[in-house]
């Protein structure tokens, strides 16, 4: 009885060091246990025992970790779609009608090939064997989703490019028109007669329309450019004006460009979901203008994306150092209002999906506070995207959420797909998602995550987007980096207690004035910050245009990428240096001389050669 006792244990013991925790899944282990059994309580202690003995099988045989890098690898399945539909719908602005039919055919029936190869692929495989994925099928589904995007395009670029409205801009017509506001005017300055003349732009809907005698009832996309008249045109109301209508500029989405000649005249009010947010961010941009200094006009940029009461000095500055985006809503404002409350949610015990939704809805009342503008939804689908990647335990899969992303929103607005700021999203963000964890990863241990972070995210989105900024604007801002690496510290605190005020505000001032002074405490340090970088020598330099600039800034991100990598891996850079050594040598020493007598073998390779008997390398003194 002892021995077969004996031998009983040892088979626990062969059972538990092979079973599914250490990569046997067919043997029985702890994990097909219930949590209160003895047998697997002492599987559980074996385990614990063994692990000083056998790390070398343990660490190779965990179950665990293997699953963790199977989330975290990276998915590319979903980037041919994104790509393809991307690519069509920004063909839809350039091709002709007849020209986008025949792509959009053609797309079709390389669909319908690749579905056939898929078929005869799936008929083929042996009875009993299990279904594999088809690159086939995914690549059909990519061209159907592209012809559908050239067809959404194609119809959303005759509805601009033709009728009534297309002809009167194509005319320079001076029309009289009655549109609804879509969208929070934006300030746009220009040199005037005396000093700076505020000119405002409006997006709005165009209803009813009148030019040569004629009436013409119309939905479409207008900009309005109007004087100081227009500051205060809220989303939701009718306003009657007049003006001469122009043709949009190359990648505008608006079917015309309204430059009004007369003030609006209202007529009919907002409804009231519209009138509240805009009077609360009218209200926090006047509880703002107590300070003094840069936060007056930057504590409402950078929560509401209110950039009216920015000053001109400020405003250039942060242009010149490349922090324009934070006075703009993007999707970095969106991450920290859904990592906060994520965080809270999670603080508080609720369930992931309680906590998703309580996310969702915060996200929601953050983008109606803000203002439903097309850039704003944008960053709120980016955040939410972000956060089923999240709150679905699967945190690898950022690349194939953010493609996804991309293609929902290309064919639900195709005019997305030539818009410089939607570009610049889907870089960053891209950025972020590739090389951000990478780039954490650089820095040793002892460096706190927070700070690898704040490091790594600036660095990576700005080596995506510079070659896509240079063809914008041919231009280097040499300070960008470091001014935003040190202005992410501050963007946190301004962003989330500033937006935890903006409700305080017409509700309970007394308690809305502490967040609010400590926010503008911190945007005025984002402000010194912007101040400080613009004006050290050199901050803006000339980069070439076109694509030899983005080519040429494309190699300066990955050698900037580089350079940040070579510090942090000492003993593979020296490595890599000798590799290198090595290799040049060899490679030298394979020339055939010229004319050169008498040289003495030099390195390793031209000892050897000289052991071998073989003459040296034409390099070789």
């Amino acid at each position: 009885m002892p021995d077969m006792e004996r031998a009983r244990r040892w088979q626990r013991f062969v059972d538990a060091a092979a079973g599914p925790t250490h990569g046997n899944p067919q043997a029985p282990g702890p994990a097909q246990q219930p949590a209160g059994h003895p047998q697997a309580a002492r599987q559980r202690r074996t385990a614990t025992r063994r692990r000083g003995w056998l790390p070398s099988f343990a660490a190779s045989g965990r179950a665990v970790p293997a699953r963790e890098n199977a989330l975290r690898r990276t998915d590319v399945r979903l980037v041919p779609p994104a790509v393809l539909v991307w690519a069509t719908a920004a063909a839809g602005h350039h091709l002709g009608t007849a020209a986008l039919a025949a792509l959009c055919l053609a797309l079709v029936a390389a669909s319908g090939a690749l579905l056939l190869r898929a078929a005869s692929t799936a008929r083929a495989r042996r009875p009993g064997a299990p279904a594999r994925r088809s690159v086939w099928a995914t690549m059909a589904m990519a061209l159907l989703l592209a012809a559908a995007a050239g067809a959404h395009g194609a119809a959303d670029s005759s509805r601009r490019h033709e009728g009534a409205v297309a002809t009167a801009a194509a005319a320079h017509s001076a029309v009289a028109v009655e549109v609804e506001i879509a969208g929070a005017p934006r300030q746009l300055r220009t040199p005037g007669r005396s000093g700076l003349a505020d000119r405002w732009a409006v997006p709005a809907t165009l209803i009813d329309m009148t030019f040569d005698s004629h009436r013409v009832q119309a939905r479409a996309r207008l900009l309005v450019l109007g004087g100081a008249d227009w500051e205060h045109a809220a989303p939701g109301q009718r306003i009657r004006t007049t003006g001469k209508l122009n043709p949009p500029g190359p990648g505008q989405p608006e079917a015309a460009v309204l430059s009004a000649s007369s003030a609006p005249l209202t007529l009919g009010a907002a409804g009231t979901w519209q009138r509240g947010p805009s009077e609360l961010r009218d209200r926090f941009t006047a509880a703002a203008g107590q300070f003094d200094g840069d936060a007056r006009g930057l504590l409402p940029g950078m929560v509401t994306g209110d950039t009216s009461s920015l000053s001109a000095e400020l405003d250039a500055a942060m242009k010149s150092v490349g922090m324009t985006h934070l006075t703009a809503v993007s999707g970095a404002n969106c991450s920290l209002i859904l990592g906060a409350l994520l965080l809270a949610a999670r603080s508080l015990r609720f369930n992931r999906t309680f906590a998703a939704a309580l996310c969702f809805a915060g996200l929601g009342l953050f983008v109606v506070m803000v203002g439903p503008d097309a850039s704003v939804l944008r960053a709120a689908v980016m955040g939410a995207i972000g956060l089923v990647a999240l709150a679905g335990g699967r945190p690898g899969r950022g690349l194939s959420f953010l493609c996804l992303a991309v293609t929902g929103l290309v064919l639900a607005q195709p005019g997305l797909s030539t818009s410089f700021g939607f570009l610049f999203s889907v870089l960053a963000t891209l950025g972020i998602v590739v090389t951000g964890r990478p780039i954490m990863a650089w820095f040793p241990a002892a460096v706190p995550r927070w700070f690898a972070a704040a490091l790594a995210v600036p660095l990576s989105a700005q080596a995506f987007c510079g070659p896509a900024i240079v063809l914008l604007q041919p231009q280097f801002s040499t300070y960008a980096l470091p001014a935003n690496i040190a202005a992410a510290v501050l963007v946190a605190p301004v962003t989330l207690l500033g937006t935890a005020a903006v409700p305080l505000v017409p509700l309970a001032p007394v308690l809305a004035a502490a967040p609010l002074g400590i926010a503008a405490a911190f945007a005025t340090g984002v402000g010194a910050i912007a101040r400080f970088f613009a004006g050290l020598p050199g901050a803006v330099l000339p980069w070439p245009e076109g694509a030899f600039g983005a080519a040429t800034m494309t190699l300066f991100s990955a050698c900037t990428l580089a350079a940040w990598w070579l510090p942090s891996h000492p003993a593979r850079t020296v490595a890599l240096a000798r590799a290198a050594h090595e290799r040049t040598v060899t490679l030298l020493n394979r020339i055939p001389p010229r004319g050169v007598e008498h040289r003495q073998p030099v390195g390793a390779a031209g000892r050897a050669r000289a052991r071998l008997g073989a003459p040296p390398g034409p390099w070789q003194a």
